[in-house]
């Protein structure tokens, strides 16, 4: 084996290939061509969006293991370890799986047939003479859940895309169910700048005359021409199903396989985004499976997902975690902090990429924290510096308090909030996994806030 470790594959794989991002299905579908890995025996959702895709993905997967099903689950990025990508029933694989499917896929990419580990069948499939083939990290980590899948014979697999949909990684499968939770501007420099491009992209995951479920109330319509043009059996939220929020309480609407209305009344509402759950029960039941109000109700309640306004307390103060990086997640965030109104002030813990639209995704905030706080990611080339940052509050009429690592501002700020106080963290994968992380270094943690 190359390497013994899964940071020493990891630190590899950075270095392999030339880009991080290299959109394309060719590389990757040749390796899972000599793999066996295009026709997975699994039935497999793929959710796509711009937005609330990993807690659909959650729903799905939670509500299949209700189901009493062998779930497998891929998702990206991670916040602390690269394990947290491919999971079976809601569990990261051991370190050592991933290791053995990247030895497998390494050779799998190299030129000699005698290189292929996996079976003895694939080995044919290598053909005389070809170069060696080069993949990006993510294309990497997509063929080893493929590999772990198959070996774990799972019953139900969840993919999340990467990046668009059209020539993500994960696109090479093709779907039994194909999921699109929203759209809106992100990733401008590869998926466009508006949302009929980036719907383009998005629909790329649909296959003709298979099911599709859409939770974007307002889909563009290069996403209706196309599931129009493969004929898909499509269902879309306000039309095919629906949700209802009733106080602390929501209810459901949507269709059987057979097109029979089921009616779910009276759930005690979820803590993850409902357009999200609702796509997920919907693509669920379009698989037949069987489940009652009750086992919905249970699961799709108790569901909680690392960075999705994750609430935790640290040292007598509660932390409210968010992974909102664009002006429409941002919104979102907002609104349910507004839902929510903090008893004393809201301190904010935020880091955002250079790419990203800051300062619509800042002025969505601007009215509801009272001390703002830049995070410095200098390790991360793509981040905006503090200064970029207080640039863009300074439109607003807004100052930052302080800015610098995580140690600093996390000392700064648990001096000075109150007990009655909240902390955002928000901003990026990044900014949460460094608030994270450095919480895990302490004792006093909790999973909630009293």
């Amino acid at each position: 084996m190359r390497f013994t470790s899964l940071n020493g594959w990891l630190g590899w794989l950075e270095q392999s290939h030339p880009e991080e991002i290299d959109l394309g299905l060719d590389r990757i579908r040749q390796v899972a061509e000599r793999l066996d890995l295009l026709s997975p025996r699994a039935e497999v959702i793929t959710v796509a969006g711009t937005n609330g895709k990993g807690s659909c993905v959650t729903a799905a997967a939670g509500l299949l293991q209700t189901a009493g099903f062998s779930v497998g689950v891929y998702t990206s990025p991670h916040l602390l370890h690269y394990a947290e990508r491919i999971q079976i029933n809601g569990k990261p694989v051991a370190d050592e799986l991933i290791c053995a499917a990247f030895e497998i896929i390494a050779n799998a990419c190299s030129s000699s047939a005698d290189a292929c580990s996996l079976s003895a069948d694939t080995c044919g499939l290598f053909a005389e003479g070809s170069a060696e083939i080069s993949l990006t990290y993510f294309e990497y980590g997509t063929l080893a859940a493929l590999v772990i899948f198959k070996q774990q014979d799972v019953d139900y697999i969840v993919l999340e895309v990467g990046l668009g949909g059209r020539l993500d990684a994960v696109n090479i499968i093709n779907a039994d169910v194909a999921v699109i939770t929203s759209i809106a501007i992100d990733h401008q420099d590869w998926l466009g700048d508006n949302r009929e491009d980036i719907g383009h992209e998005k629909a790329g995951i649909l296959r003709e005359q298979q099911l599709f479920v859409c939770a974007d109330p307002n889909p563009p319509q290069t996403i209706l021409a196309l599931a129009n043009q493969l004929n898909t059996r499509a269902h879309f939220i306000e039309r095919d199903f629906s949700f209802d929020v009733q106080g602390q309480s929501w209810l459901w609407h949507g269709k059987t396989a057979t097109g029979d209305d089921v009616h779910l009344p009276s759930m005690r509402a979820p803590h993850l985004p409902l357009p999200s759950m609702a796509a997920a029960l919907q693509a669920v039941q379009l698989l037949n499976i069987e489940l009652t109000k009750e086992q919905i109700e249970q699961c799709l309640s108790n569901l909680v997902l690392a960075g999705r306004f994750q609430k935790l307390g640290f040292h007598g103060r509660e932390f409210i975690l968010d992974v909102a990086h664009n002006p429409a997640a941002t919104e979102y965030f907002a609104k349910r902090l507004r839902a929510e109104p903090a008893v004393g002030k809201t301190f904010a813990i935020v880091a955002m990429m250079s790419d990203k639209d800051r300062s619509a995704s800042l002025a969505n905030l601007a009215g509801l924290v009272s001390e703002w706080y830049f995070l410095d990611l200098a390790d991360i080339p793509r981040a905006a510096t503090p200064i970029a940052l207080a640039e863009n509050l300074a439109v607003f009429n807004l100052q930052v308090k302080a800015a610098g690592d995580i140690q600093s501002l996390m000392r700064e700020i648990l001096t000075h909030a109150q007990p009655q106080d909240r902390i955002l963290v928000f901003g990026s994968f990044f900014t949460v996994a460094a608030a994270l992380a450095y919480m895990q270094a302490d004792s006093q943690v909790s999973r909630g806030f009293q």
